[in-house]
């Protein structure tokens, strides 16, 4: 062991969507911290602003070919992580969404000789929709018993891993984060009143609008 600080990879989907923010904004705060964070992705995720001290981004570069019909990124990934690692000396890689991170991640241990320890978050359409669906059932079930750590943002999500998959490897359940020092509630009202300023309800719905967040429903709430 040596006194340099942790070196981790993390890789996530960089659109706007909940594994990529809790990811991004994980990474921040571990920079923080005195940790040094490489994201590993396709872009640059939107909620990083401006690199900050102790933070990098490896662009994964993925080849357009007539040969695929669909881009091998899993495959890219799987390179650039390998790259990485032996780059900068990673410690450790975590993957953020299950697919296809976590076999990436597993095929990156193995290329590693198994140099660096992967640990896979769970965040649940990974799991519940895509990870179940039969065409990445198989794949996703290996790649989370190989990884060397699973954790879930909640216990509903663990235990339908555990139903679904048959994982055998424990789950912990570390529940999303939010960053107090910069959401304060407004103990004033002040900001209430610049939307609702005669005491109106007000409805709010933040989402990345893919069509497993029920858009349907979603207007048709907002339309009564």
């Amino acid at each position: 062991m040596t006194d340099r600080p942790l070196r981790i990879g993390i890789t996530c989907y960089p659109t706007y969507g909940g594994s990529g923010v809790l990811a991004t904004e994980l990474g921040l705060q571990l920079a923080r911290r005195g940790y040094e964070i490489h994201f590993i992705s396709y872009d640059k995720p939107f909620r990083i602003s401006k690199l900050q001290e102790r933070v990098y981004f490896h662009k994964v570069q993925v080849v357009e070919y007539p040969l695929f019909q669909y881009p091998p990124y899993s495959l890219a990934l799987t390179s650039r992580m390998v790259e990485v690692a032996s780059e900068v000396e990673l410690d450790l890689l975590h993957v953020h969404y299950a697919v296809p991170h976590a076999v990436s991640a597993y095929l990156a241990k193995q290329m590693l000789e198994g140099q660096i320890k992967v640990v896979t978050t769970l965040h649940g359409t990974d799991i519940t929709l895509v990870g179940s669906n039969p065409s990445y059932m198989p794949i996703t079930r290996f790649s989370l018993e190989q990884s060397d750590g699973i954790t879930a943002v909640s216990e509903f999500l663990r235990e339908e891993t555990i139903d679904t998959f048959g994982v055998t490897k424990p789950i912990e359940v570390i529940y999303n984060f939010v960053d107090t020092d910069v959401f304060v509630k407004d103990t004033t009202g002040g900001i209430r009143k610049e939307f609702a300023p005669n005491g109106e309800k007000i409805l709010m719905h933040l989402s990345n609008f893919r069509p497993v967040k029920r858009l349907g429903d979603i207007v048709d709430t907002f339309a009564l």
